[in-house]
């Protein structure tokens, strides 16, 4: 099967038609913006053109910003945040098995209010010996709106193969508001999607029917009603030196969903992670977060068997 085959094709909320994102607005009691989207996706009928008629709601951008966090050892002063693609790549990681966590997940605004049930879907390839799985993975988390999932250290993929040109990742978030769903994706909190994937040094049979349901999960959820998907991001970690990827290794990587004027001056010594809090911060005031949302995972060698 190709890479298609195993992809989440559902558009997030800010890749969706004017129309289409209105009343989906509409359905999770976005009244205000709903209108405003759908008045503006009339003049664009007629301008033949169309813009965001507001610019404020993270969860309508679709750009990200891609840093890198290095490991930390004890102390407590701030540590630096970089380009993932301004560091150097770890090449003994090549053909090693890595351990893939969730670490952190903002949600600065998501649309609807009051406290978010959140799916979390992470795609990743396992590079065994003469074969390519395709991994899937859910889990469920609750957030209240402006704040952070309680979540750290989380396991996705436990002994995950690095091939020969790196890695890759796909990451979805869907809030959930069906009640129906609700209830459903709540057995996603039981211990045995806790341990996260495990893996072994060859191919599992029963790995391609699990993450086959784990997408097929994602994509029924993600389209009903008062469910919406609102941040997606791919990212590539290689081990070249060309200026415009991202490199592999052991550390934290943070993609945070920006808006597309951002992209051009967005500036990653202007953040910084302060171990006492625990957050990622402005350097220049401690107590002020980043204001849009975004996901961290942590990579890190595995030493198991």
């Amino acid at each position: 099967m190709s890479r298609h085959d195993h992809a989440f094709d559902v558009p997030v909320l800010g890749r969706m038609s004017p129309i289409k994102a209105a009343a989906k607005l509409r359905e999770l009691g976005e009244e205000e913006a709903a209108s405003a989207l759908h008045l503006a996706a009339g003049d664009a009928t007629r301008l033949r053109g169309f813009q965001w008629p507001f610019q404020n709601k993270p969860w309508q951008y679709t750009s990200h910003a891609f840093g890198y966090l290095a490991p930390n050892s004890t102390g407590n002063a701030p540590l630096p945040i970089k380009h993932a693609g301004n560091i150097e790549a770890d090449a003994s990681l090549k053909g090693a098995r890595i351990r893939i966590t969730l670490n952190r997940m903002r949600v600065a605004a998501y649309p609807g209010k009051g406290i978010h049930q959140i799916l979390f879907d992470f795609y990743g390839q396992n590079q065994v010996p003469k074969n390519v799985e395709h991994l899937h993975f859910n889990a469920t988390y609750r957030a209240q709106e402006g704040q952070e999932v309680g979540v750290i250290g989380y396991p996705i993929f436990v002994g995950l193969h690095v091939g020969a040109q790196g890695v890759a990742f796909e990451c979805s978030t869907i809030n959930v508001k069906n009640e129906d769903d609700e209830a459903f994706v709540r057995f996603l909190d039981s211990d045995v999607f806790k341990a996260g994937l495990r893996l072994v040094t060859t191919a599992q049979p029963a790995i391609g029917p699990f993450s086959a349901m784990a997408l097929g999960l994602t994509k029924a959820i993600a389209t009903r009603s008062r469910n919406v998907p609102v941040q997606r991001f791919i990212m590539g970690l290689d081990f070249s030196r060309t200026a415009l990827s991202a490199r592999l290794a052991e550390g934290d990587y943070i993609a945070v969903q920006i808006p597309d004027k951002k992209q051009s001056t967005w500036d990653w010594s202007e953040w910084t992670y302060n171990p006492v809090s625990g957050q990622i911060v402005n350097r220049a005031d401690l107590k002020q977060l980043i204001p849009y949302n975004y996901i961290a995972f942590g990579v890190n060698r595995f030493e198991g068997d």
